[in-house]
């Protein structure tokens, strides 16, 4: 927050959050009083928002993700909802234990609630950890994108958000470029860029 307020000349206020480890869209409000405007259209679910992970394994379908998260501050579960899309796939001659290959699949994610983590919990329910999530993920893939592809993100970004402006009334689509690691997996996997 410092290193942007710098940059703007200004100061600013999150509407918003992502995990640390997490690239991309984060909305920022100029004044203060206009934060909860803008917190209403997440809290009513009025925000479309799109993610792309790299995960462990093969996806290859659609996948509808209904299962409830645990908040670890208040320990109360909520229904949370994902929709995972497997986009790409590839399996490596490196072997990762307990098997002689490894396998991952980019995939669209978009999430229908808000809830702390939602995405790295659900991704580890179906079995499909995000790689770099030292929290939910599998230590042994994470080790492997270390060592091969110099790589220790998590593979999780924000790539955009859209909703209807409070103020101006007019639909928003705030996209996020993909980190500079991202397009080096892009190149190593032959995985077509998606479009910044």
């Amino acid at each position: 927050m410092e290193l942007v307020q710098e940059q703007m000349e200004t100061s600013l206020y999150p509407v918003h959050r992502l995990d640390r480890k997490t690239s991309g869209v984060l909305i920022l409000a100029k004044q203060k009083e206009y934060v909860r405007e803008f917190q209403q259209l997440f809290t009513e679910n009025a925000i479309q928002k799109t993610y792309f992970g790299i995960v462990r394994g093969l996806v290859q379908e659609t996948k509808l993700i209904n299962s409830p998260v645990k908040n670890e501050e208040t320990q109360l579960y909520k229904e949370a909802e994902t929709h995972c899309k497997g986009l790409h796939h590839i399996e490596l001659d490196i072997p990762v234990h307990p098997y002689n290959t490894s396998r991952y699949s980019l995939v669209k994610l978009e999430p229908k609630t808000g809830r702390m983590h939602q995405l790295r919990i659900h991704m580890n329910k179906i079995s499909h950890p995000l790689v770099g999530d030292t929290k939910y993920g599998d230590r042994f893939h994470n080790r492997m994108f270390e060592k091969e592809f110099n790589c220790n993100d998590l593979l999780l970004h924000a790539h955009s958000i859209e909703f209807k402006h409070p103020m101006l009334n007019e639909i928003k689509q705030i996209t996020a470029k993909f980190p500079a690691v991202w397009k080096r997996l892009f190149t190593a996997f032959r995985w077509p860029l998606i479009d910044d």
